[in-house]
């Protein structure tokens, strides 16, 4: 519960070290830490067209199943 306060407080306690923006949860910023490596570890099984982000991998899907 206190993490979920700090959301609200505007704690953001996870800065990127390479451009300076700031995350409350970690998770985000090594979501965040993608834009600066490149790496776009989500693969489509189907096309082999990768994401950074899985839940844009699980959009791409209805490409192919409708």
């Amino acid at each position: 519960l206190s993490r979920h306060h700090q959301i609200h407080a505007g704690k953001k306690q996870f800065p990127c070290g390479d451009c300076g923006k700031s995350f409350t949860h970690s998770s985000a910023l090594l979501e965040h830490w993608h834009v600066h490596t490149g790496e776009k570890p989500y693969s489509c099984r189907a096309c082999g067209k990768s994401f950074v982000r899985s839940s844009h991998l699980k959009r791409h899907h209805l490409v192919h199943t409708g």
